[in-house]
């Protein structure tokens, strides 16, 4: 495994890989230098001498700006380098792409459900969706309701098994014998047997918008519920509305029949203003839930070529290896994928910031390069207005794990997605039609994002990470990659792919690549499921981009 990496030989500062002692010398890009202090894993020291404003460059992209001077052989810190990306202009290069081969996947395929507009999903889910806050209560009652009794896995089946230490406190128990309780529920306690097996899930959404905020917010909201409602992985739906809120059940009828006009799986639309009691409320609910979910347990997995995947591409408490290990092995992924005519997704657009001119160079079109020009200096501007920035992205275990600047971090992000053309940008909600790489607007907000990348239609995201996250979402499988061995060793519960084989040198990228191409068929085909969905990680935040009246 070597001990540092310069990762574009444009770069002015160098990786550590490993704890690099002071006094060390290294070689790097032909030259020899000595580490003038110590340099933590996963950091970066200077290649040579900075003075105030020198510009820094890492991944062949301006990161950074000396605020001190900065001698060769020293660590780069927040102490000494701020925030600085790159100017961008409308698309100034042509771009050619040279395709990978992968005709290891010529023969490939998955086993999905088919959907009357030609989509196949990855899952066979069905939705309880209340359009309102107000409605939160009631989805929980649904869920006690309809979860354990047909056969599927409650949010009790996720936690840890009180009873247990309940009884040996009751049978006097010392302390020390109370933290030595074994509180894992057993497999015999947690194994269900499904009324509907080809019902892969019943997933409950709740939210806290539909109602308060700007009018803009709940129609927002209305056209994400529907790529929900209308998405590949979706059997049916539960729809539960107060009555008066903002986001009527017309205006979310309206998207659903804008985004699929030949929609026929079943909807079911209840008002709780007009029902007689909450319990008439509830019981014509579980009741309409279970016709519906007997309808769809009709259709069953067939075979689908690869071109029909569309896999999102996300990352959240990435560290200093995620854009040299995780990121760059999806990116293969994500090229293959889009070499055999399937769909990727690169969204969190504040973690774009400083590769804006590579990305509106690789858009195949001038409309497409003004849009992604268009939305992200409209993003930008309105994060400037609010008092904050792009600069002010790197959250703190971020920067303690070596991505000091936003820049840094974006331009190592970016690398999940590969480096094929980009064939359509997206703002929020709007839906995925072209295959190809797609850029989507989202936060950087690691659920909110993922939240949006199934919105838009994704039926698998890819979620690569450095720290560990437990993030899933209710609808498209989550698969999750560590950057780093030791991250994929401590949370192994948790973490489905190591991508930190490449950084010891195990793995290229481009074997890395593969991995991730063949676990994700796998997920697809329902042959394995992802370790978010075992643990019941069904997160679900709207992304609310105005003020709460």
């Amino acid at each position: 495994m070597p001990k540092h990496l310069q990762i574009d030989p444009r770069d002015n500062i160098v990786v550590a890989i490993t704890e690099l002692p002071k006094g060390l010398h290294v070689d790097v890009g032909g030259q020899s230098l000595e580490l003038v202090e110590a340099i933590k894993a996963k950091h970066k020291f200077a290649l040579q001498d900075f003075n105030v404003g020198d510009e820094i460059y890492m991944y062949g992209t301006l990161v950074g700006r000396a605020v001190a001077p900065i001698a060769k052989g020293s660590a780069i810190t927040t102490e000494n380098l701020e925030h600085a990306s790159a100017n961008y202009e409308n698309k100034n290069e042509q771009f050619h792409w040279d395709a990978p081969n992968a005709s290891k996947f010529d023969e490939a395929i998955f086993f999905g459900y088919h959907r009357e507009d030609g989509q196949v999903g990855t899952r066979n889910n069905w939705l309880v969706i209340p359009l309102v806050f107000c409605e939160n209560r009631n989805v929980d009652v649904l869920e006690a309701a309809l979860s354990d009794p047909l056969g599927y896995l409650t949010r009790k089946d996720h936690v840890v098994n009180i009873q247990s230490l309940i009884e040996h406190y009751k049978n006097g128990a010392t302390e020390d014998e109370l933290y030595n309780v074994e509180l894992e529920l057993s497999p015999e306690e947690v194994s269900k047997k499904r009324v509907f097996p080809n019902v892969d899930g019943i997933k409950f959404l709740r939210h806290d918008g539909g109602c308060g905020g700007i009018r803009q917010d709940a129609d927002t909201l209305c056209r994400l519920l529907a790529g929900y409602i209308t998405h590949p992985n979706t059997a049916g739906a539960t729809v539960l509305s107060l009555g008066c809120q903002n986001a009527q059940v017309d205006m979310l009828q309206n998207y659903i029949k804008t985004l699929n006009p030949n929609y026929s799986r079943p909807v079911f639309y209840l008002e709780q203003q007009q029902s007689s009691s909450e319990r008439e409320f509830i019981e014509t609910a579980v009741k309409k839930s279970f016709i519906g979910m007997s309808k769809a347990n009709g259709n069953y997995r067939k075979p689908a070529p690869l071109n029909k995947l569309v896999l999102g591409l996300e990352c959240g408490g990435s560290d200093g290896f995620s854009g040299i290990s995780a990121n760059p092995a999806l990116g293969h992924a994500s090229d293959l994928l889009v070499a055999m005519g399937g769909s990727a997704v690169l969204a969190e657009f504040p973690e774009l910031n400083g590769v804006e001119q590579e990305l509106i160079n690789r858009c195949g079109s001038e409309e497409n390069a003004q849009k992604f020009i268009d939305l992200m200096r409209s993003y930008s501007n309105a994060a400037t207005a609010v008092g904050s920035g792009f600069d002010s992205n790197p959250s703190p275990g971020n920067i303690k794990d070596g991505l000091i600047t936003d820049a840094m971090k974006s331009a190592g992000a970016a690398k999940k997605g590969g480096t094929s053309p980009i064939v359509d940008v997206l703002d929020y909600t709007e839906p995925v039609t072209k295959p190809g790489l797609n850029l989507l607007c989202t936060p950087g907000n690691d659920v909110e994002s993922t939240t949006g990348l199934a919105g838009s239609g994704c039926n698998m995201i890819v979620f690569t990470t450095g720290l560990g996250t437990p993030t899933g979402n209710p609808l498209s499988p989550v698969l999750k990659m560590s950057s780093n061995t030791n991250l994929y060793e401590k949370m192994n519960d948790i973490i489905d792919i190591n991508a930190g084989t490449v950084i010891s040198g195990e793995h290229s990228i481009e074997a890395m690549g593969e991995d991730i191409l063949e676990h994700i068929i796998k997920l697809a085909n329902g042959e394995i499921l992802s370790k978010a969905e075992i643990n019941g990680q069904n997160d679900f935040i709207p992304w609310k981009r105005g003020i709460s009246l």
